[in-house]
């Protein structure tokens, strides 16, 4: 049983760099076309990038299935898990959260939280294929630690330019 809890964790913070790792080189990449309505006004509640969403829903479902119609394979589904656990938490940080495709109250105050929103909403400055900054979804580095609540403070020789 800690065998499989392992692999649904693991699952889970792997999928962060599998997330980085698309992100970055495919949806600001070969599949720009789908990504391009995420990062500029659209009218509707769907979105083309919203295909993204189901492309890992059937990976999910396919570790998952194998794992139980196969034997052998049953570690497959505890990956599936981490990979669906992931897909939730993802769901409910950049559309709920962020987004505010859901309406639905979040403390957002909290130093983390913070932190990633405005790393998210660094990377929606740009609206463009090239240029992006902060890919990651539940991971932002250090750098990003400022509140977005908070105005930002300039120095003296900022002010002067």
């Amino acid at each position: 049983m800690l065998v499989n809890i392992a692999l649904v964790i693991g699952t889970f913070l792997f999928m962060e760099g599998v997330a980085w790792f698309t992100h970055k080189y495919i949806m600001h990449g070969v599949l720009w076309s789908w990504h391009r309505d995420h990062h500029n006004h659209h009218k509707g509640f769907f979105e083309i990038n919203d295909l993204f969403a189901v492309v890992f829903s059937v990976v999910a479902i396919g570790l998952i299935l194998a794992g139980v119609e196969i034997p052998e394979l049953g570690f497959l589904a505890w990956i599936g898990a981490g990979v669906t656990l992931y897909g939730i938490f993802y769901f409910l940080f950049h559309d709920v959260i962020v987004h505010r495709r859901v309406k639905m109250k979040f403390d957002t105050s909290g130093r983390y939280m913070q932190r990633i929103m405005r790393a998210h909403y660094i990377h929606h400055k740009v609206h463009t294929k090239e240029g992006a900054e902060a890919f990651g979804f539940l991971y932002a580095p250090k750098r990003y630690d400022r509140s977005v609540k908070e105005p930002k403070v300039t120095s003296a020789k900022e002010s002067a330019n």
